[in-house]
């Protein structure tokens, strides 16, 4: 290269003169998360100690009705706009049919209540599925050869999303990947006059292997008889995730959400992207758990890990986040 262009003006255009102090990359950063762009995942439980530490999530645990109600009231000091609830339940209280998703005075209705009550400017979101009053861990109906029935676990599925929305739930999002649901769940909501309750749809929820500390988390792992290739999604599809939004848009869903997070960002940017609609990614529990290891192990630098990767999700197109690090990520883009 000629001398005159290493001394002279090569190169015209410098990159790092932006980078070079921290109110300039502050000034210019395309992608700021902020507590508007969370959703807190929140385990309850139905016994009576207030909290149950989740071994497999550190930092995490079950909260009973009144600590639920304290995290609603938390959620609105940090300005967290939502919380997604997730019920642990007794296994007294299961069975094949798990027919205690059903129950108006069972553990989530009782929760929503109580959290509505507390702090009624914080929406509340339940998930819509089986697996967790099941006997056999499905997010469904099981055929007498152990397939699980689609149109069945749907009939039942909406009469759950009724009962949520009776109790108080903002929103309510069928996670169980069943086809059809949100049509016939929208249905029920507008014939009995809930049609303001918002439907988020697990829309392309993957079968993934990160599942695992929460099926710990609220008791299914022990009893989950073979695994759920069979209605969550292939991890290897793509088009496939569209054309499951697409329908369960056409269907009235409200927003729709890619599960898992960051493995999936691809799949974020191009629902987010083509769609056009409110896109909610679920950063789940073994991503949580990856980071709260290595940070545990002194591998990274666990709060720099989190707005990381919640910038990532921003970055790929996600309207929002679901997280179990909601509070303290609240507590770190508050500032």
């Amino acid at each position: 290269m000629p001398q005159s262009l290493i001394t002279g003006a090569y190169p015209a255009t410098r990159l790092r003169r932006v980078r070079q102090h921290d109110w300039a990359r502050r000034l210019v950063r395309e992608t700021k998360p902020s507590p508007d762009d969370l959703v807190w995942g929140m385990i309850v439980h139905d016994g009576k100690e207030p909290r149950v530490s989740v071994k497999s999530m550190p930092g995490v645990d079950r909260l009973n009705v009144d600590e639920a109600a304290k995290a609603a009231v938390r959620a609105r000091e940090l300005g967290i706009p939502a919380i997604a609830i997730f019920p642990h339940i007794n296994p007294a209280r299961k069975n094949e049919g798990g027919d205690e998703a059903v129950n108006p005075e069972g553990l989530v209705p009782t929760v929503i209540q109580a959290m509505k009550a507390a702090a009624p400017e914080v929406g509340i979101a339940c998930d819509v599925a089986l697996d967790p009053f099941t006997s056999h861990g499905h997010d469904g109906l099981l055929s007498d050869d152990g397939y699980v029935l689609n149109d069945e676990t749907v009939s039942v599925l909406t009469e759950q999303a009724l009962i949520q929305a009776r109790a108080g739930a903002d929103i309510v999002a069928p996670s169980d990947m069943m086809d059809g649901r949100i049509g016939a769940i929208r249905t029920l909501l507008d014939e009995e006059g809930y049609d303001n309750v918002m439907i988020l749809s697990y829309a392309a929820k993957y079968a993934s292997a990160f599942y695992g500390p929460y099926r710990d988390a609220v008791g299914t792992a022990s009893v989950l008889k073979g695994d759920k290739k069979t209605y969550q999604m292939d991890f290897g599809n793509t088009e496939e995730a569209l054309r499951e939004v697409a329908m369960d848009i056409q269907e009235g869903a409200d927003m729709v959400m890619v599960k898992p997070g960051l493995p999936y960002l691809d799949i974020v940017q191009r629902v987010s992207s083509e769609f056009g609609v409110p896109t909610l990614v679920f950063q789940i529990s073994g991503e949580y758990a990856q980071i709260k290891a290595a940070a545990a192990q002194g591998w990274l630098d666990e709060d720099k890990a989190i707005v990381e990767t919640l910038s990532a999700f921003k970055r790929a197109g996600a309207s929002g986040v679901i997280t179990y690090f909601a509070e303290r990520a609240a507590q770190l883009l508050g500032k």
